[in-house]
């Protein structure tokens, strides 16, 4: 028994267990090896995915320098085109002065002809030739031609005449061919005006019963929205004479063709895409630079800078947009979310108030929008006009805001009531005509306001009294454009006749002064100027342009005029003597709207090439 106890004790001690050493197989060991296996397979897999990335990041940076090479040889092509284009020009220029030539030659040799031994000057058969209904004698066809190169009629009168055999149809058609490239419609007008001409412009273009007629394009085609490259292809002016500025010392006179090509490397400057030519005629007192490229969605149909000078807004569709000036960013975008979403709502002109609280802007729904600039919220908006607005300008004390619309009134609204005066254009110059008015501003003191019109003429009213005191006659096509001088006492117009004009305001303004505000309003309607008294004489052309004047603008230290039209151009002028100082040409498309900031030294343009653009200009 002692026995059998004593094993049954060991037996129920228990077994001494083994401990496993990190080289036997089951052990930790193994399963570390495993993870540490596991885990050198997904780094693998994850470095072969990175190789992956890596390859087609450089397959992709490989296709977009492709295309951008590809890109650069388009602009170079397009660069070829355009100078190609413009040898086309010259030649169609250079044979349209031969014919022009040739008629005045014709014209020489048959004024000294009666009747009896010419039967009457007829012409180069199938070559244009203008003439007014119902005049068959050479004498009076030649008085009406002499009259025609003297008042610049734009060739509102084309008629051709038949041929008289088959070789004499290739000057004609030239002529066909120039007019016809000249012929493309815009799909957007700068205006969007509605009438087409004057009643007495339509009998001018109306076709005679034996002749064939040459139809002209619209007269208010100012930009194409499809093809910028065709407003250089040969247009009207190719067959207007232009006369020198009246007031310009004839040693002074720029040359007939300002370009690069005739002035020496002291009188021009040349950018990446922009270039300037400065009047080799005087001394160079400027220089040019681009600041900066604003590119936008569409037509930028107005540019204008802050009172402070530190900021720029732009009107396109649909969008008011603000840029720093110092930095080019853009600091804000105003749209109004309740306007219609359907078709184009185009913002025709922008307008800081002077404490740079708010913008205004005026678009093609017949609405003002005054907009708090830091809450980006519409805070009035002024409802009255029946057709579209195409101008707005602040007083400098904030209190009134001027528009202009195409039916045919400009309204003064004040800031505080919401109230609104019509000055409606309804004298006897408007009678039978479209006198929509496409600018206005306010004078410097707030005491007039000026309205350039479709109808050529420039109006001016009294803001107190509503009294029309002025009505300025002398351009020969619509006015597009017009700007107070700094003093209050000149006006700068731009029209469709390709000039630009200097009012003195001198004599009314002090006309003003002298009657007093009580007799100057003692009886509304009627002007303080004796009847017949012309007392803003223009003083001043400004002629160098090649197509229409779409926009002017003073500096304000009243140093320079600014111009810009839909040749592509724009041109500074000396606002003393009107002498041009030089051409800019930076857009590819009309230059439609600019500014010059108030602090000086800055300039912006705004075109048809869905551009605004900064430039500085400093004396040298």
């Amino acid at each position: 028994m002692s026995s059998n106890g004593v094993y049954n004790h060991r037996s129920l001690q228990p077994p001494t267990r083994q401990i496993q050493g990190p080289g036997q197989p089951g052990g930790s060991g193994s399963r570390l090896t495993d993870a540490f296996e596991i885990i050198k397979q997904e780094f693998e897999l994850i470095t072969s995915d990175r190789d992956l990335i890596r390859t087609q990041r450089d397959e992709f940076e490989a296709a977009v320098n492709a295309q951008v090479s590809e890109v650069n040889i388009i602009r170079r092509s397009l660069y070829d085109l355009e100078a190609q284009q413009g040898k086309v020009r010259q030649h169609y220029e250079d044979e349209i002065n031969r014919l022009r030539a040739e008629i005045s030659t014709l014209r020489q040799g048959g004024s000294g002809m009666g009747e009896s031994s010419s039967q009457g000057f007829t012409g180069i058969p199938g070559l244009a030739k203008l003439s007014t209904p119902r005049l068959s004698s050479a004498s009076a066809t030649n008085s009406f031609l002499r009259d025609r190169d003297r008042e610049q009629a734009k060739e509102r009168c084309v008629v051709l005449t038949p041929p008289s055999s088959e070789r004499d149809r290739e000057p004609r058609d030239k002529v066909r061919e120039a007019r016809e490239v000249d012929r493309v419609i815009d799909q957007r007008d700068a205006k969007r005006l509605k009438a087409e001409r004057p009643l007495s412009a339509q009998i001018l273009d109306s076709p005679s019963p034996n002749n064939n007629s040459a139809t002209l394009p619209p007269a208010h085609t100012l930009y194409s929205s499809t093809n910028s490259s065709l407003s250089t292809l040969p247009s009207r002016e190719s067959y207007q004479v232009t006369l020198p500025p009246l007031n310009v010392v004839p040693g002074n006179s720029i040359p007939e063709e300002l370009s690069l090509q005739n002035v020496t490397p002291e009188f021009k400057k040349e950018g990446t895409d922009w270039f300037a030519v400065f009047n080799p005629k005087i001394h160079r007192t400027l220089d040019i630079n681009l600041t900066h490229n604003l590119v936008h969605a569409s037509v930028v149909c107005c540019v204008q800078f802050s009172a402070d000078g530190k900021y720029v807004a732009t009107g396109c569709n649909r969008t008011a947009q603000i840029y720093d000036v110092k930095t080019g960013v853009k600091v804000c975008v105003l749209a109004d979310e309740t306007a219609g979403k359907t078709g184009d709502l185009y913002i025709r002109s922008v307008r800081f108030s002077p404490d740079g609280k708010l913008l205004a802007t005026g678009a093609e729904d017949r609405k003002i929008r005054i907009w708090d600039i830091a809450k980006k919220r519409v805070r009035h908006v002024f409802d009255g006009h029946q057709q579209e607005i195409y101008s707005l300008d602040f007083s400098k004390d904030g209190r009134l805001i001027v528009s202009g619309s195409g039916d045919k009134t400009t309204r003064i609204w004040d800031m505080t009531d919401c109230s609104s005066r019509v000055f409606t254009i309804n004298d006897s110059d408007a009678l039978g005509t479209d006198a929509g008015v496409t600018s206005v501003a306010i004078s410097p003191n707030g005491r007039l306001v000026a309205a350039g019109s479709l109808d050529t003429l420039v109006r001016i009213w009294d803001v107190s009294t509503g009294v029309l005191l002025e009505r300025l006659r002398g351009h020969r096509d619509s006015v597009y454009s017009v700007a107070f001088t700094p003093d209050g006492r000149g006006l700068v117009s731009g029209s469709l006749d390709k000039t630009l004009k200097y009012w003195d305001l001198k004599g009314l303004v002090n006309s003003l002064a002298n009657l007093g505000k009580n007799e100057a309003s003692a009886d509304p309607g009627i002007s303080p100027k004796k009847p017949g008294e012309k007392s803003s004489p223009c003083t001043m052309d400004f002629v160098g342009h090649k197509d229409y004047v779409l926009s002017v603008a003073v500096s304000h230290d009243a140093r320079w005029v600014v111009s810009g039209s839909k040749d592509r151009c724009v041109q500074f002028w000396d606002s003393r003597t009107a002498t041009l100082q030089f051409m800019l040409q930076g857009h590819k498309n009309s230059v439609i709207s600019l500014d010059v900031n108030p602090a000086g030294g800055l300039l912006a343009t705004g075109s048809g090439d869905s551009m605004a653009r900064i430039w500085s200009y400093t004396n040298i």
